[in-house]
């Protein structure tokens, strides 16, 4: 298990499971059922590999031996704005895969910030993460998950709560940053 994968891991536990940021993580976390892959893309086109790879992989494995996947991305994107540009190359992906309804990638980032919110405002950190990630999630599950869920719809404003309740401080207290200093590709490049 590389360090990468470690912090991801702690986040997910302390974060997303500990707040219950997330009430459906917890289950395919007990039963192992996360794919966690490490990029190791040095360019955006390699990046766009690896996510091809990833989402073959868990459409072509069943539900109870990987259920989701997250695609750790330490090296590349590194400022928030220029992952959000990516999530539309990853969008194509779907497309070209015909996969669209079939799988949704949800993103989380260290630098994670809402419209029309401030850089430092506590809500941000529903998604964020210790690196660049993106989560692949099997759209069936959801709906499966969505249906037991007695309020689904209430879940974001729950967090919103969380968070503020919570609060800068008592995030930092979490201690889900990364432990190791990424190594990001000096620009990244589309080849």
């Amino acid at each position: 298990m590389t360090t990468y994968q470690e912090d991801t891991q702690r986040w997910l536990e302390r974060a997303v499971i500990g707040l219950n940021l997330c009430p459906f993580a917890k289950a395919v976390h007990v039963k192992q059922q996360i794919h966690y892959a490490v990029s190791q893309a040095q360019s955006l086109v390699a990046l766009r590999a690896e996510l091809v790879q990833e989402l073959r992989d868990l459409v072509a494995l069943d539900t109870q031996i990987r259920d989701t996947s997250l695609l750790i991305v330490p090296i590349l994107l590194p400022d928030f704005l220029d992952f959000n540009d990516f999530l539309a190359e990853a969008d194509d992906v779907l497309t070209e895969l015909d996969l669209e309804g079939v799988i949704q990638i949800a993103s989380f980032h260290p630098d994670y910030q809402f419209a029309g919110t401030s850089v430092h405002d506590i809500t941000n950190f529903t998604n964020r993460s210790p690196y660049p990630t993106l989560h692949l999630i099997r759209e069936a599950s959801i709906d499966k998950a969505v249906a037991a869920f007695p309020e689904p719809e209430a879940i974001f404003e729950t967090n919103m709560q969380t968070l503020e309740t919570l609060g800068l401080a008592g995030w930092a207290a979490l201690e889900v940053g990364p432990t190791a200093e990424p190594t990001h590709a000096s620009a990244p490049s589309k080849s």
